[in-house]
């Protein structure tokens, strides 16, 4: 009976997108509707630290609770062209990096590396 539950607390932690996510500027959600229907975006002059974290959500808030580690990559407005920013994986990043190889209308991604999160507005339009 103890090895059963042993084997089956392995497999609970194995669950893909098992995790809420957002993406995060200052500790401040990005989306303000965490649904399908939500988006993100940020002006090209921005400034603060860009971080995706795990999240507790409520009827009127997104609360960020646990950095989790992304890449990052830039989608081209004019070609649609994605291409990767750096092959670093970031748990934060100044956003003005990223901003200074965007120009309108593109879009930065984030792209977890542990499928463990589900980071739905990964998508983050350059206005």
């Amino acid at each position: 009976m103890i090895a059963l539950c042993f084997a089956t607390t392995g497999l609970l932690g194995q669950n893909p997108f098992n995790d809420c996510a957002a993406i995060c500027l200052d500790k401040v959600a990005l989306v303000k509707d965490y649904s399908p229907r939500g988006t993100c975006e940020i002006e090209l002059d921005a400034t603060g630290t860009l971080a995706a974290y795990t999240v507790e959500l409520s009827e009127t808030a997104i609360t960020p609770k646990k950095h989790i580690r992304f890449k990052v990559a830039i989608e081209d407005a004019a070609t649609k062209t994605l291409w990767l920013f750096s092959e670093e994986t970031f748990k934060k990043i100044p956003v003005e990096k990223i901003l200074a190889k965007c120009k309108k209308g593109d879009v930065i991604r984030l792209l977890t590396v542990d499928n463990t999160y589900a980071l739905p507005h990964n998508e983050i339009l350059v206005k």
